[in-house]
């Protein structure tokens, strides 16, 4: 069946889809509830939408992070009133960090129901402006349609926002006219990079510069400029310590990242003299540790913002590299060496990047959770064929499944990678559902060190692990009972098996690596400490 977008006295929900179908909304990734079941009909009626579901919200939102970082158009959620979008605020919180397009439709009772303070009642738009760039009510059936289409013009705005638009039951189930969106003009950038020239005396000036790319300024267009700029000049090039999205891998010009730990960002920067950031922000540590510095920047470093991040950092590039004279001919510099020996022996993080430099297939899309094993994971893949990588952006764990599915969904033709920590897979191995019933092309290494190792080494870091108690260390342990990520996998659809030594790895990689469809790799692996 499909909606006649041209009949009078349609629906407001059948409406308001065909008519972001239009605008270019392709996918809805949902869990609705009785208050969007017009949605819901509204949606399968559309041809040019399709519906993934989610067993939980925040597999739905995490994905829909994923789809608007890979393809970089909105990705829309349904979800099930104040409740529903609390359970996926979590990923909403990291893509709203990474700048993803992400246009929620959230469910609300109907408007004449509101009164009875039924018991799904709750503050929606409180719990909405968490995350939001721009929070919309809608108030009428006829108002539905134009109010989501303004947020979802929204979500593109910034280079990528997150908008929410609450509807309640009835303003979907009402009749409405027809309507005719209004034509408006194309907005004109409004890119003015002022400090171009403050940049190139900088760079110009003999003393020590770096570039600190955000954005799609690690996109392979903005890296070669970035190159080409680091050719002329011998600035540095760096990269935050998380990113919405980056090209990486050989023959792709490198952007050295930022370290997680506060004292390795204030060594990593101590002889900078100018920090140019293009796209991100001013490093700063994640956590507060007593007698630290939170500002990572070094005294009397001199930070210059050419491009905040809300701006177009490529474009930033693009002016500096004029004002410099860097022509089209001039060298990127991209990154070459050679590639790590297969690995053998008992199975660690090292010898799984190893292991993944070798079969990691060309343009293939990694999304990174590995957590304490990903410092060692990133060192070995650096050698892999050119490939792009989606990082941990807000902090908030149990992103890596839900982000893989999105960009299966916005990249079907490529391969997969999902690194996954153990701790942080349990948040939304929900995902595997997905996965299975969408027979998504993912390749998800399981890193099954049994415990919560980043809060181990921050309980050390903090001079707290000397004193601890047992009671203390068991919060921090997965072990009692063992996980059988396996026998879960296959219970959710997903073919998976288990390695403890490289040469066990190596064979289930390639395996993974040269069949279409999901499969998990269980890799077992002490703890870091």
């Amino acid at each position: 069946m499909s909606i006649d977008k041209d009949k009078k006295n349609e629906t407001g929900a059948e409406q308001a889809i065909a008519k972001l179908a239009d605008a270019g909304v392709e996918v809805c990734f949902m869990n609705p509830g009785t208050s969007e079941m017009h949605m819901v009909s509204a949606i399968d009626a559309c041809d040019d939408m399709r519906g993934i579901l989610g067993l939980f919200e925040g597999v739905v939102t995490g994905a829909a992070d994923g789809y608007g970082r890979i393809k970089g158009k909105p990705a829309m959620t349904l979800l099930h009133l104040g409740p529903g979008l609390a359970n996926g605020l979590a990923n909403l919180h990291n893509a709203k960090r990474a700048g993803s397009p992400v246009l929620n439709i959230i469910g609300d009772h109907a408007i004449a129901h509101m009164k009875y303070d039924a018991p799904l009642a709750s503050d929606i738009a409180s719990l909405a402006k968490t995350v939001s760039y721009k929070t919309h009510q809608v108030k009428t059936s006829v108002s539905l349609t134009p109010t989501c289409l303004t947020a979802c013009a929204q979500t593109m705005e910034n280079q990528g926002q997150i908008t929410t638009v609450i509807v309640p039951a009835n303003c979907a189930w009402e009749s409405v006219e027809t309507f005719s969106p209004e034509d408006k003009p194309a907005s004109k950038s409004s890119d003015d990079f002022k400090a171009v020239a403050e940049v190139a005396n900088a760079l110009n000036s003999g003393e020590k510069c770096l570039l600190l790319l955000g954005g799609n300024a690690l996109d392979v267009d903005g890296l070669n400029l970035a190159g080409k700029i680091a050719h002329a000049t011998g600035c540095g090039l760096s990269s935050p310590t998380f990113s919405k999205k980056r090209w990486r891998g050989q023959g792709v010009v490198r952007a050295e990242r930022l370290p997680y730990f506060g004292d390795m960002v204030l060594a990593t920067l101590k002889d900078v003299k100018h920090l140019i950031l293009v796209g991100a922000k001013s490093p700063v540590s994640f956590f507060a540790y007593e007698g630290a510095s939170s500002d990572l920047v070094p005294e009397g470093c001199n930070v210059i913002n050419l491009a905040v991040p809300t701006k177009n950092p490529e474009l930033a590039l693009k002016a500096l590299a004029r004002e410099l004279g860097c022509g089209d001919g001039d060298s990127v510099a991209p990154f070459s060496g050679a590639l790590p020996p297969l690995p053998e022996g008992k199975l660690d993080g090292l010898k799984i990047g190893m292991a993944l430099a070798h079969f990691m297939p060309d343009g293939c899309i990694v999304s990174d959770e590995s957590n304490t094993n990903g410092l060692a994971v990133r060192a070995m893949t650096i050698f892999a064929k050119p490939h792009q990588w989606m990082d941990l952006t807000g902090g908030s764990i149990g992103q890596g499944l839900p982000l893989a599915i999105g960009a299966a969904i916005a990249e079907p033709d490529k391969k997969v990678m999902a690194l996954q920590a153990d701790g942080s897979a349990m948040y939304t191995l929900q995902s595997l559902w997905t996965i299975a019933r969408e027979n998504l092309d993912i390749t998800i290494v399981l890193f099954s060190n049994k415990s919560y190792a980043i809060l181990n080494v921050e309980f050390a870091k903090l001079g707290l692990m000397a004193s601890a108690g047992d009671e203390a260390k068991t919060m921090m342990s997965l072990d009692k009972p063992e996980i059988d990520f396996v026998s879960l996998a296959k219970g959710l659809g997903v073919e998976a098996a288990s390695a403890d030594t490289a040469e066990e790895f190596n064979a289930l990689l390639e395996k993974a690596i040269n069949t279409k469809g999901a499969f998990l790799i269980d890799a077992k692996i002490d703890p870091p400490m």
